[in-house]
Protein backbone atom coordinates (compact mmCIF):
# COMPACT_ATOMS: atom_id res chain seq x y z
CA UNK A 1 0.00 0.00 0.00
CA UNK A 2 1.38 3.38 -1.23
CA UNK A 3 1.10 6.39 1.32
CA UNK A 4 1.01 9.76 0.22
CA UNK A 5 3.63 12.29 2.01
CA UNK A 6 0.39 14.31 3.92
CA UNK A 7 -0.85 10.27 5.52
CA UNK A 8 2.76 9.64 6.82
CA UNK A 9 3.35 13.20 8.09
CA UNK A 10 -0.51 12.23 10.01
CA UNK A 11 0.44 8.83 10.90
CA UNK A 12 3.71 9.97 12.25
CA UNK A 13 2.05 13.16 14.02
CA UNK A 14 -0.70 10.69 15.81
CA UNK A 15 2.15 8.12 16.88
CA UNK A 16 4.34 11.31 18.33
CA UNK A 17 1.19 12.97 19.64
CA UNK A 18 0.48 9.47 21.39
CA UNK A 19 4.06 8.70 22.46
CA UNK A 20 3.68 12.92 24.33
CA UNK A 21 0.08 11.94 25.45
CA UNK A 22 1.46 10.40 28.61
CA UNK A 23 2.48 12.82 31.57
CA UNK A 24 5.95 14.49 30.85
CA UNK A 25 8.12 16.06 34.04
CA UNK A 26 10.46 18.70 33.46
CA UNK A 27 12.90 19.74 35.98
CA UNK A 28 14.50 23.44 35.44
CA UNK A 29 17.25 23.76 36.99
CA UNK A 30 17.13 27.55 36.01
CA UNK A 31 14.09 29.58 34.88
CA UNK A 32 13.77 30.37 31.48
CA UNK A 33 15.16 26.98 30.12
CA UNK A 34 11.79 25.57 29.30
CA UNK A 35 12.28 25.93 25.51
CA UNK A 36 15.61 23.80 25.99
CA UNK A 37 13.78 20.80 27.39
CA UNK A 38 11.44 20.65 24.72
CA UNK A 39 11.82 20.69 20.90
CA UNK A 40 10.20 22.95 18.47
CA UNK A 41 8.20 20.42 17.31
CA UNK A 42 7.50 18.15 20.09
CA UNK A 43 5.66 21.23 22.05
CA UNK A 44 2.76 20.88 19.90
CA UNK A 45 2.25 17.51 20.73
CA UNK A 46 2.52 17.47 24.52
CA UNK A 47 -0.65 16.92 26.29
CA UNK A 48 0.09 16.42 30.34
CA UNK A 49 3.20 19.20 31.73
CA UNK A 50 4.56 18.76 34.90
CA UNK A 51 6.81 21.42 35.93
CA UNK A 52 9.52 21.48 39.11
CA UNK A 53 10.96 24.61 39.42
CA UNK A 54 11.13 27.96 38.75
CA UNK A 55 9.62 29.59 35.18
CA UNK A 56 9.52 32.97 34.17
CA UNK A 57 8.57 34.89 30.97
CA UNK A 58 10.52 33.43 28.78
CA UNK A 59 9.03 29.75 29.88
CA UNK A 60 5.56 31.05 30.03
CA UNK A 61 5.69 32.37 26.46
CA UNK A 62 6.22 28.70 25.15
CA UNK A 63 4.11 27.12 27.78
CA UNK A 64 1.28 29.42 26.61
CA UNK A 65 2.28 28.07 22.70
CA UNK A 66 1.98 24.76 23.94
CA UNK A 67 -1.33 25.54 25.22
CA UNK A 68 -3.04 27.05 22.16
CA UNK A 69 -2.07 30.62 22.27
CA UNK A 70 0.78 33.00 20.96
CA UNK A 71 2.66 36.21 22.59
CA UNK A 72 -0.32 38.48 20.47
CA UNK A 73 -3.14 36.06 21.49
CA UNK A 74 -3.38 34.06 18.15
CA UNK A 75 -4.18 30.99 18.03
CA UNK A 76 -0.83 27.89 17.56
CA UNK A 77 -1.86 24.46 17.09
CA UNK A 78 -0.17 23.72 20.74
CA UNK A 79 -2.75 20.62 22.14
CA UNK A 80 -1.45 21.28 26.48
CA UNK A 81 -4.73 20.15 28.03
CA UNK A 82 -3.08 19.46 31.56
CA UNK A 83 -1.01 21.79 33.73
CA UNK A 84 0.68 20.41 36.86
CA UNK A 85 2.36 23.31 38.77
CA UNK A 86 1.89 22.81 42.08
CA UNK A 87 6.07 22.40 42.55
CA UNK A 88 6.80 25.51 39.82
CA UNK A 89 7.28 28.96 41.27
CA UNK A 90 6.86 32.14 39.26
CA UNK A 91 9.88 34.30 39.20
CA UNK A 92 10.72 37.92 37.82
CA UNK A 93 12.51 38.06 34.39
CA UNK A 94 12.60 36.39 30.83
CA UNK A 95 10.97 37.86 27.87
CA UNK A 96 7.25 39.15 27.95
CA UNK A 97 4.72 36.59 27.67
CA UNK A 98 1.89 38.42 26.16
CA UNK A 99 1.95 41.70 24.11
CA UNK A 100 -0.82 43.92 25.43
CA UNK A 101 -1.29 46.54 22.52
CA UNK A 102 1.99 48.07 22.77
CA UNK A 103 3.33 46.77 26.23
CA UNK A 104 4.59 43.74 27.04
CA UNK A 105 3.77 41.85 30.62
CA UNK A 106 6.73 40.22 32.77
CA UNK A 107 6.13 37.80 35.13
CA UNK A 108 6.86 38.75 38.93
CA UNK A 109 7.33 36.88 42.07
CA UNK A 110 4.87 34.59 43.10
CA UNK A 111 2.08 36.53 41.09
CA UNK A 112 -0.28 34.72 38.00
CA UNK A 113 0.22 37.93 35.79
CA UNK A 114 -2.59 39.84 33.60
CA UNK A 115 -3.23 37.99 30.74
CA UNK A 116 -0.67 34.97 31.71
CA UNK A 117 -3.59 32.18 29.96
CA UNK A 118 -5.56 34.38 27.85
CA UNK A 119 -6.98 32.16 25.59
CA UNK A 120 -5.14 29.34 25.77
CA UNK A 121 -8.16 27.30 24.27
CA UNK A 122 -6.06 23.40 25.02
CA UNK A 123 -5.96 24.02 28.98
CA UNK A 124 -8.58 22.11 30.60
CA UNK A 125 -6.70 21.63 34.25
CA UNK A 126 -4.49 23.99 35.88
CA UNK A 127 -2.60 23.22 39.36
CA UNK A 128 -1.58 26.82 40.76
CA UNK A 129 1.47 26.35 42.88
CA UNK A 130 0.91 27.64 46.73
CA UNK A 131 3.46 30.02 46.67
CA UNK A 132 1.28 32.03 44.55
CA UNK A 133 -0.39 35.17 46.79
CA UNK A 134 -2.19 37.00 43.67
CA UNK A 135 -4.13 35.95 40.34
CA UNK A 136 -4.01 38.93 38.79
CA UNK A 137 -6.42 40.54 35.20
CA UNK A 138 -7.83 38.49 32.70
CA UNK A 139 -4.98 35.95 33.86
CA UNK A 140 -7.15 32.87 32.22
CA UNK A 141 -9.83 35.01 30.41
CA UNK A 142 -10.74 33.00 27.35
CA UNK A 143 -9.40 29.56 28.36
CA UNK A 144 -12.57 27.91 26.67
CA UNK A 145 -11.99 24.49 27.72
CA UNK A 146 -10.60 24.93 31.56
CA UNK A 147 -12.92 22.53 33.35
CA UNK A 148 -10.42 22.26 36.48
CA UNK A 149 -8.80 24.89 38.81
CA UNK A 150 -7.12 24.57 41.73
CA UNK A 151 -6.93 28.08 43.27
CA UNK A 152 -4.77 27.86 46.92
CA UNK A 153 -5.18 28.76 49.83
CA UNK A 154 -2.24 31.15 50.13
CA UNK A 155 -3.84 33.53 46.75
CA UNK A 156 -5.25 36.68 48.43
CA UNK A 157 -6.55 39.04 45.71
CA UNK A 158 -7.95 37.19 42.41
CA UNK A 159 -8.10 40.15 39.64
CA UNK A 160 -11.31 41.19 37.69
CA UNK A 161 -12.20 39.16 34.91
CA UNK A 162 -9.16 36.65 35.80
CA UNK A 163 -11.60 33.61 34.97
CA UNK A 164 -14.04 35.56 32.43
CA UNK A 165 -15.32 33.38 29.88
CA UNK A 166 -13.73 29.82 30.92
CA UNK A 167 -17.08 28.66 29.45
CA UNK A 168 -16.65 24.85 30.56
CA UNK A 169 -15.17 25.74 34.07
CA UNK A 170 -18.53 23.64 35.96
CA UNK A 171 -17.14 24.85 39.76
CA UNK A 172 -15.01 26.91 41.39
CA UNK A 173 -13.69 26.53 45.32
CA UNK A 174 -12.83 30.15 46.34
CA UNK A 175 -9.62 29.84 48.92
CA UNK A 176 -10.73 31.91 52.71
CA UNK A 177 -7.64 34.14 52.27
CA UNK A 178 -9.87 35.93 49.93
CA UNK A 179 -11.70 39.01 50.61
CA UNK A 180 -12.99 40.60 47.45
CA UNK A 181 -14.95 38.86 44.16
CA UNK A 182 -13.64 41.44 41.44
CA UNK A 183 -15.33 42.91 38.67
CA UNK A 184 -16.00 40.36 36.03
CA UNK A 185 -13.95 37.38 37.73
CA UNK A 186 -16.58 34.51 36.01
CA UNK A 187 -18.28 36.78 33.56
CA UNK A 188 -20.00 34.29 31.14
CA UNK A 189 -18.50 31.07 32.50
CA UNK A 190 -21.70 29.45 31.06
CA UNK A 191 -21.31 26.27 32.56
CA UNK A 192 -20.60 27.48 35.79
CA UNK A 193 -23.38 25.56 38.36
CA UNK A 194 -22.08 26.06 41.77
CA UNK A 195 -20.06 28.32 43.49
CA UNK A 196 -18.85 28.65 47.16
CA UNK A 197 -18.18 32.31 48.70
CA UNK A 198 -16.43 32.14 51.51
CA UNK A 199 -17.18 34.04 54.92
CA UNK A 200 -13.54 36.11 54.41
CA UNK A 201 -15.71 37.98 51.27
CA UNK A 202 -16.89 41.57 51.77
CA UNK A 203 -17.75 42.79 48.39
CA UNK A 204 -19.41 40.60 45.35
CA UNK A 205 -17.90 43.02 42.50
CA UNK A 206 -19.38 44.31 39.50
CA UNK A 207 -20.20 41.86 36.94
CA UNK A 208 -19.15 38.99 39.15
CA UNK A 209 -20.98 36.24 37.70
CA UNK A 210 -22.81 38.14 34.78
CA UNK A 211 -24.04 35.68 32.39
CA UNK A 212 -23.62 32.39 34.72
CA UNK A 213 -26.50 31.13 33.01
CA UNK A 214 -26.49 27.89 34.16
CA UNK A 215 -25.61 28.82 38.40
CA UNK A 216 -28.37 27.44 40.06
CA UNK A 217 -27.73 28.37 43.64
CA UNK A 218 -25.60 30.50 45.58
CA UNK A 219 -24.57 30.74 48.80
CA UNK A 220 -23.65 34.24 49.89
CA UNK A 221 -22.27 34.62 53.63
CA UNK A 222 -23.16 36.95 56.19
CA UNK A 223 -19.85 38.97 55.56
CA UNK A 224 -20.64 40.17 52.61
CA UNK A 225 -22.20 43.56 52.67
CA UNK A 226 -21.88 44.90 49.22
CA UNK A 227 -23.52 43.54 46.15
CA UNK A 228 -22.13 45.45 43.10
CA UNK A 229 -24.10 46.08 39.85
CA UNK A 230 -24.93 43.57 37.42
CA UNK A 231 -23.02 40.93 39.98
CA UNK A 232 -25.52 38.33 38.85
CA UNK A 233 -27.38 39.76 36.29
CA UNK A 234 -28.36 37.25 33.53
CA UNK A 235 -28.38 34.27 36.16
CA UNK A 236 -31.08 32.16 34.14
CA UNK A 237 -30.96 29.28 36.54
CA UNK A 238 -31.05 30.77 39.75
CA UNK A 239 -33.66 30.09 41.43
CA UNK A 240 -33.37 31.16 44.73
CA UNK A 241 -30.89 33.64 46.50
CA UNK A 242 -30.41 34.27 50.33
CA UNK A 243 -29.12 38.26 51.03
CA UNK A 244 -28.15 38.09 54.33
CA UNK A 245 -28.87 40.70 56.75
CA UNK A 246 -25.01 42.33 55.93
CA UNK A 247 -25.58 43.82 52.73
CA UNK A 248 -26.35 47.61 52.84
CA UNK A 249 -25.85 48.09 49.37
CA UNK A 250 -27.64 46.13 46.26
CA UNK A 251 -26.36 47.67 42.61
CA UNK A 252 -28.02 48.37 39.72
CA UNK A 253 -28.64 45.22 37.29
CA UNK A 254 -27.64 43.15 40.28
CA UNK A 255 -30.27 40.03 39.32
CA UNK A 256 -31.67 41.34 35.82
CA UNK A 257 -32.91 38.42 34.13
CA UNK A 258 -32.76 36.12 36.73
CA UNK A 259 -35.56 34.72 35.18
CA UNK A 260 -36.28 31.23 37.42
CA UNK A 261 -35.44 33.43 40.55
CA UNK A 262 -39.21 32.77 42.90
CA UNK A 263 -38.51 34.84 45.49
CA UNK A 264 -36.32 37.53 47.39
CA UNK A 265 -35.50 38.70 50.89
CA UNK A 266 -33.99 42.01 50.91
CA UNK A 267 -32.64 42.64 53.46
CA UNK A 268 -33.14 45.80 56.77
CA UNK A 269 -30.03 47.53 55.95
CA UNK A 270 -30.64 48.37 52.04
CA UNK A 271 -31.92 52.14 51.22
CA UNK A 272 -32.27 51.85 47.78
CA UNK A 273 -33.23 49.38 45.37
CA UNK A 274 -31.21 50.81 41.94
CA UNK A 275 -32.21 50.72 38.60
CA UNK A 276 -32.59 47.49 36.91
CA UNK A 277 -32.00 45.37 39.96
CA UNK A 278 -34.68 42.90 39.36
CA UNK A 279 -35.94 43.78 36.04
CA UNK A 280 -36.81 40.73 33.37
CA UNK A 281 -37.44 38.58 36.80
CA UNK A 282 -40.13 36.83 35.19
CA UNK A 283 -40.68 34.21 37.81
CA UNK A 284 -40.80 36.59 40.77
CA UNK A 285 -44.14 35.98 42.51
CA UNK A 286 -43.41 37.93 45.86
CA UNK A 287 -40.60 40.14 47.49
CA UNK A 288 -40.17 41.61 50.18
CA UNK A 289 -39.34 45.51 50.50
CA UNK A 290 -38.14 46.29 54.23
CA UNK A 291 -39.21 49.62 55.73
CA UNK A 292 -35.30 51.24 55.39
CA UNK A 293 -35.92 51.46 51.80
CA UNK A 294 -36.58 55.11 50.68
CA UNK A 295 -36.33 55.05 46.56
CA UNK A 296 -36.98 52.14 43.55
CA UNK A 297 -34.98 53.40 41.00
CA UNK A 298 -36.29 52.85 37.19
CA UNK A 299 -37.14 49.37 36.02
CA UNK A 300 -36.16 48.15 39.50
CA UNK A 301 -39.02 45.24 39.01
CA UNK A 302 -39.73 46.00 35.19
CA UNK A 303 -40.73 42.78 33.31
CA UNK A 304 -41.34 40.78 36.34
CA UNK A 305 -44.70 39.33 34.90
CA UNK A 306 -45.53 37.18 37.29
CA UNK A 307 -45.42 39.54 40.66
CA UNK A 308 -48.95 39.19 42.22
CA UNK A 309 -48.61 41.81 45.11
CA UNK A 310 -46.44 44.22 46.41
CA UNK A 311 -46.21 46.71 49.71
CA UNK A 312 -44.75 49.37 49.18
CA UNK A 313 -43.35 50.86 53.19
CA UNK A 314 -43.48 53.96 54.40
CA UNK A 315 -40.63 54.94 53.82
CA UNK A 316 -40.92 55.40 50.27
CA UNK A 317 -40.82 58.94 48.73
CA UNK A 318 -40.46 57.93 45.23
CA UNK A 319 -41.38 55.13 43.01
CA UNK A 320 -39.20 55.70 39.74
CA UNK A 321 -40.01 55.43 36.11
CA UNK A 322 -40.93 52.26 34.51
CA UNK A 323 -40.39 50.18 38.29
CA UNK A 324 -43.07 48.39 37.84
CA UNK A 325 -43.79 48.32 34.31
CA UNK A 326 -45.10 44.90 32.72
CA UNK A 327 -45.94 43.60 36.34
CA UNK A 328 -48.92 41.91 34.62
CA UNK A 329 -49.78 39.48 36.76
CA UNK A 330 -50.13 42.46 39.58
CA UNK A 331 -53.29 42.39 40.74
CA UNK A 332 -52.97 44.76 44.26
CA UNK A 333 -50.73 47.60 45.62
CA UNK A 334 -50.66 50.11 47.95
CA UNK A 335 -48.75 53.19 47.97
CA UNK A 336 -48.24 54.84 51.30
CA UNK A 337 -48.40 58.66 52.14
CA UNK A 338 -44.44 58.98 52.25
CA UNK A 339 -44.51 58.38 48.42
CA UNK A 340 -44.64 61.97 46.87
CA UNK A 341 -43.95 61.39 43.27
CA UNK A 342 -44.59 58.56 41.33
CA UNK A 343 -42.69 59.09 37.51
CA UNK A 344 -43.43 57.89 34.38
CA UNK A 345 -44.67 54.18 33.28
CA UNK A 346 -43.76 53.30 37.14
CA UNK A 347 -46.85 50.61 36.49
CA UNK A 348 -47.48 50.77 32.95
CA UNK A 349 -48.74 47.79 31.39
CA UNK A 350 -49.76 46.62 34.73
CA UNK A 351 -53.05 44.88 32.77
CA UNK A 352 -54.14 42.75 36.12
CA UNK A 353 -54.66 45.56 38.67
CA UNK A 354 -57.64 45.72 39.99
CA UNK A 355 -57.50 47.82 43.48
CA UNK A 356 -54.53 50.35 43.87
CA UNK A 357 -54.82 51.63 48.04
CA UNK A 358 -53.49 55.12 47.97
CA UNK A 359 -52.93 57.07 51.89
CA UNK A 360 -51.72 60.47 51.05
CA UNK A 361 -54.25 62.98 51.35
CA UNK A 362 -51.84 65.45 49.25
CA UNK A 363 -51.99 63.69 46.00
CA UNK A 364 -48.74 62.28 44.63
CA UNK A 365 -47.03 64.04 42.19
CA UNK A 366 -48.05 61.87 39.15
CA UNK A 367 -46.60 61.83 35.51
CA UNK A 368 -48.80 61.46 32.44
CA UNK A 369 -48.91 57.42 31.92
CA UNK A 370 -47.76 56.45 34.69
CA UNK A 371 -50.55 53.48 34.83
CA UNK A 372 -51.01 53.05 30.98
CA UNK A 373 -52.13 49.93 29.99
CA UNK A 374 -53.87 49.46 32.94
CA UNK A 375 -57.66 48.48 33.27
CA UNK A 376 -59.38 51.94 34.25
CA UNK A 377 -62.35 50.41 34.25
CA UNK A 378 -61.96 47.61 36.11
CA UNK A 379 -59.40 49.11 38.50
CA UNK A 380 -60.52 50.75 41.56
CA UNK A 381 -58.57 53.48 43.39
CA UNK A 382 -58.77 54.06 47.02
CA UNK A 383 -58.40 57.16 48.56
CA UNK A 384 -58.36 59.29 51.81
CA UNK A 385 -61.84 60.99 53.01
CA UNK A 386 -62.78 63.94 51.37
CA UNK A 387 -59.90 63.33 48.65
CA UNK A 388 -61.57 62.68 45.83
CA UNK A 389 -62.29 65.68 44.13
CA UNK A 390 -58.44 66.24 44.25
CA UNK A 391 -57.44 63.16 42.66
CA UNK A 392 -60.35 62.88 39.78
CA UNK A 393 -59.26 66.24 38.86
CA UNK A 394 -55.13 64.63 38.90
CA UNK A 395 -53.76 62.10 36.98
CA UNK A 396 -55.40 59.37 38.73
CA UNK A 397 -58.53 60.44 37.10
CA UNK A 398 -57.62 57.89 34.32
CA UNK A 399 -59.36 55.57 36.54
CA UNK A 400 -63.02 55.28 36.15
CA UNK A 401 -63.66 53.97 39.89
CA UNK A 402 -61.92 56.59 42.18
CA UNK A 403 -63.33 55.41 45.58
CA UNK A 404 -62.70 57.36 49.05
CA UNK A 405 -61.88 54.93 52.03
CA UNK A 406 -60.96 55.67 55.42
CA UNK A 407 -57.35 55.63 56.25
CA UNK A 408 -57.22 56.80 59.57
CA UNK A 409 -55.00 54.42 61.84
CA UNK A 410 -54.72 51.99 59.19
CA UNK A 411 -52.24 54.09 56.99
CA UNK A 412 -49.18 51.73 55.68
CA UNK A 413 -51.02 48.37 56.69
CA UNK A 414 -51.07 46.08 54.00
CA UNK A 415 -54.85 45.91 52.28
CA UNK A 416 -56.31 42.90 51.82
CA UNK A 417 -56.63 42.32 47.55
CA UNK A 418 -60.60 42.33 47.05
CA UNK A 419 -62.04 38.71 47.02
CA UNK A 420 -62.73 37.82 43.53
CA UNK A 421 -63.93 34.95 41.01
CA UNK A 422 -61.22 33.25 39.25
CA UNK A 423 -62.61 30.30 37.54
CA UNK A 424 -65.99 27.69 38.20
CA UNK A 425 -66.73 24.60 37.51
CA UNK A 426 -69.33 21.62 37.29
CA UNK A 427 -69.07 18.71 39.94
CA UNK A 428 -67.78 16.68 37.18
CA UNK A 429 -64.88 18.93 37.05
CA UNK A 430 -65.79 20.29 33.83
CA UNK A 431 -64.82 24.21 33.51
CA UNK A 432 -68.06 26.61 33.19
CA UNK A 433 -67.49 30.01 31.74
CA UNK A 434 -70.84 31.32 33.23
CA UNK A 435 -73.07 30.34 36.13
CA UNK A 436 -75.35 27.09 35.07
CA UNK A 437 -77.85 25.85 37.03
CA UNK A 438 -77.45 23.60 39.70
CA UNK A 439 -73.97 22.70 42.02
CA UNK A 440 -71.21 25.44 41.02
CA UNK A 441 -67.79 25.32 42.36
CA UNK A 442 -66.44 28.45 42.37
CA UNK A 443 -62.57 29.44 42.91
CA UNK A 444 -61.61 32.58 44.14
CA UNK A 445 -58.74 34.95 43.82
CA UNK A 446 -57.82 34.25 47.62
CA UNK A 447 -57.02 30.68 47.09
CA UNK A 448 -60.71 29.05 49.05
CA UNK A 449 -63.41 26.95 46.83
CA UNK A 450 -66.98 27.82 47.54
CA UNK A 451 -70.37 25.86 46.62
CA UNK A 452 -72.45 27.59 44.58
CA UNK A 453 -76.19 26.45 44.18
CA UNK A 454 -77.57 28.19 41.04
CA UNK A 455 -81.64 28.02 40.69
Amino acid sequence: MKFTFNKQFMVLKFLLLKCFAKQITLKLTEAGTLPNKIGIGEKILVTNLKIIGEINGTDLRFIREMAGSDVKGNSTSGNLSVLDLSEAKFVAGGDYYYKDYEDGCYTSNDIIGKYAFRDCKSLTSVIIPSSVTEIREYAFDGCISLKNVNIPSSVTEIGCGAFGGCSSLTSVNIPSSVTKIEGGTFDFCTSLTSVNIPSSVTSIGTRAFWCCWFLASVKIPSSVTEIECGAFSGCHSLTSVNIPSSVTKIGELAFNKCSSLTSVNIPSGVTEIGEYTFSGCRSLTSVNIPSSVTKIREYAFSGCSSLTSVNIPSSVTKIGELAFNKCSSLTSVNIPSSVTSIEESAFSGCSGLRSIYVYAETVPSTVAGAFEGCDSKNCTVYVPKGTYDAYWLSEWGYFDNIVEFDATNIRNIVAEPEVQENARYAVNGQRLTAPVKGINLVKYNNGRVKKEIVK
